[in-house]
């Protein structure tokens, strides 16, 4: 029985979840299940290889280690080069927090509001009537 085709996020979340479920888990415990699991699926799309959520946990270059391998088994049709790719990206995300913290939280250069607020600010009042602005303002501060 043929499995549905999965997207690239939606492997990596997996992969996430298994390492959350079993915390001493090698990596390549964690690559050898994601491969049974995966192995008779179709091949995920080419089209989106990223990780939208893991922007905001390590820097660009860390979660997107990975990314390359992953679309060298997609080309390939190799899905061991998919998983290890998957496995390398999580690695580096998960060093990533436990060496440093999440993202902003240990060093300020991560910030990613550092120069845009003034611009940021400018831009919502020009669009943003005064009323909703105060309104939003006034949930901010409830919080």
């Amino acid at each position: 029985m043929a499995k549905e085709q999965t997207g690239v996020s939606d492997i990596f979340r997996r992969a996430q979840q298994l390492a959350r479920e079993n915390e001493g888990m090698s990596l390549r415990d964690l690559r050898r299940k994601l491969y049974d699991e995966f192995k008779d699926s179709p091949m995920p799309p080419m089209e989106n290889l990223t990780i939208p959520e893991q922007d905001a946990r390590a820097p660009e270059e860390d979660w997107t280690a990975g990314l390359s391998l992953v679309r060298r088994g997609i080309q390939t049709e190799d899905w061991r080069e998919i998983v290890n790719g998957i496995a390398l990206s999580l690695d580096q995300t998960q060093r990533y927090e436990s060496e440093r913290g999440r993202m902003g939280q240990a060093d300020d250069w991560h910030d990613r509001t550092v120069g845009i607020e003034g611009a940021l600010q400018k831009g919502v009042s020009k669009w943003m009537p005064e009323e909703l602005m105060r309104m939003a303002e006034n949930a901010g501060r409830k919080e």
